[in-house]
């Protein structure tokens, strides 16, 4: 367990399989951000809510200078009401918040924030890689490595194509293929999980 705790190194991408059928991460793509003895974090990055972004941030007093069908993203499960944007801060340099630190080079420049100021300024006119994000999902300790075991998850590496990707819809089965397995190939139950095929 521990040695598995130490191979994955975020951030990376966690496809689900198949055999996922929480429908919180069926067919989900996760950008992994944080691995740590104590738990585990990231964001769906191809979950569409039905919330346009530009209502959202006019309720909160903030104008929208993107397209008008721009929508707001499920990042997960936990704390649904909590927004973070993410946006390539290499299309929008922008200040540090107060509190924000430089993401590493491995992040290859993808920034999250919570600070409403860097919101506001972003969405004047936002950059092509945008998402604003509501929630995010979280497991606890060994929680994500005893799911990965089990396969329900395959990884993949960082890619700025998938997350920021113009056709959400396309992100799962572009990144299955992307790691080199073909989709419709991949059963509902993978061997060796210890458990029989779904129903």
């Amino acid at each position: 367990m521990q040695e598995t705790h130490t191979q994955l190194s975020a951030p990376l991408l966690l496809l689900s399989t198949p055999q996922v059928m929480d429908p919180y991460f069926h067919r989900s793509v996760v950008l992994l951000i944080s691995h740590e003895e104590k738990g585990s974090a990231g964001f769906i990055v191809n979950r569409t809510t039905h919330s346009r972004v530009e209502e959202m941030l006019r309720n909160m007093g903030i104008t929208w200078g993107g397209k008008a069908d721009a929508t707001v993203y499920f990042g997960g499960p936990v704390q649904p009401h909590l927004g973070t944007v993410m946006f390539d801060g290499k299309e929008i340099p922008l200040p540090l918040a107060e509190g924000e630190s430089e993401p590493p080079a491995s992040f290859q420049g993808v920034r999250l924030s919570r600070d409403v100021t860097s919101l506001a300024r972003i969405s004047e006119r936002p950059p092509p890689s945008f998402r604003l994000l509501l929630g995010y999902a979280g497991w606890g300790e060994g929680q994500l490595v005893e799911e990965i075991l089990r396969n329900d998850w395959l990884i993949a590496p960082l890619s700025k194509d998938l997350i920021f990707s113009a056709a959400p819809e396309q992100v799962w089965e572009t990144a299955i293929r992307g790691i080199g397995l073909d989709p419709g190939s991949l059963p509902a139950w993978v061997s060796g999980s210890g458990e029989g095929p779904v129903n």
